[in-house]
């Protein structure tokens, strides 16, 4: 059987030496992988970054907004830090993303690179799981006016600098004031991202199906301060009240530094990230195989 998805991107891992993984096994791996794809009846494209850092060639090569106007599905071969990137920037087009692990943890790029041919040879031809993610809306106000517009799939932190004391938020939900928090920061987590620095810090794990996120002190100066699971229509503004070289992350981008009387919003983002699983997934397979929970039963 032929796949049913006619035109596949595949998006890689270029920095390879970041994983000490070289350079050559990098681009061995896409070379396969593309090979695979098209002895399944696969047109094949390689995303222009990906073809020119692992060095890709004899296959056509689009931009991610290009990808996302023309490819049916997204093949992304690297960690959790390449998916967060790639599903940022393809969420508005829609295109269902295949994640294939060649980092370490694999919460969302959970297919082994070892077992990529039988594993995706059933889910071309349509037999697969779909699971849509949220995405977060962050903003930063100052005096007013948007300095830093980004969407977070993971998370929104804030935290305070690397050499002074607590910082000082206060945190309103929905333009009700909730709390004044002093803390060395405070995470905004979806449930994708409840699996990593809010599970440090001591939250929850959010089912994804669950439509919330969870507001994550980091150790607060008030041991009462603690985790909390909110509905994800509620907008989340964050000011900072006190607390010298604060700063805010999203995902992996960052605003090294707010000021005092900055606010951080938080909203549901109108997009959602689409990731295709084998047959049979479920989120439980995922916490059992990345946390080592008793695997017997």
């Amino acid at each position: 059987m032929k796949s049913q998805f006619r035109q596949v991107a595949l998006i890689g891992k270029y920095h390879a030496a970041v994983s000490g993984t070289p350079a050559g096994a990098a681009r061995g791996a896409l070379d396969d992988i593309a090979h695979f794809l098209a002895s399944q009846g696969c047109d094949v494209v390689v995303e222009r970054e990906t073809a020119a850092n692992a060095g890709v060639t004899g296959y056509p090569t689009l931009d991610l907004a290009e990808i996302g106007a023309q490819c049916d599905l997204g093949l992304v071969v690297g960690g959790d830090g390449t998916m967060l990137g790639i599903g940022r920037q393809l969420a508005r087009h829609g295109v269902p993303l295949i994640g294939i692990n060649q980092g370490r943890l694999g919460f969302i790029t959970d297919i082994p690179l070892e077992t990529y041919r039988a594993t995706l040879t059933p889910m071309l031809q349509g037999e697969f799981e779909e699971d849509q993610r949220t995405l977060m809306q962050a903003k930063v106000m100052r005096d007013g006016r948007c300095v830093f517009d980004a969407l977070a799939m993971n998370d929104v932190v804030v935290n305070r600098g690397a050499t002074s004391g607590m910082v000082e938020l206060r945190v309103e939900v929905d333009g009700h004031f909730v709390a004044s928090q002093r803390a060395d920061g405070l995470i905004v987590a979806t449930p994708t991202g409840s699996t990593a620095y809010a599970l440090s810090a001591g939250g929850p794990l959010l089912h994804p199906s669950n439509p919330g996120w969870v507001l994550v002190p980091i150790a607060p100066h008030t041991l009462s301060n603690r985790p909390i699971v909110l509905a994800d229509a509620a907008e989340i503004a964050i000011e900072v009240v006190s607390g010298r070289d604060a700063s805010a992350n999203f995902d992996m981008q960052s605003l090294a530094s707010l000021l005092r009387g900055d606010r951080i919003t938080v909203r549901r983002s109108e997009h959602k990230v689409r990731f295709l699983h084998p047959r049979g997934w479920t989120y439980f397979d995922t916490l059992r195989k990345k946390l080592h929970w008793n695997e017997g039963g």
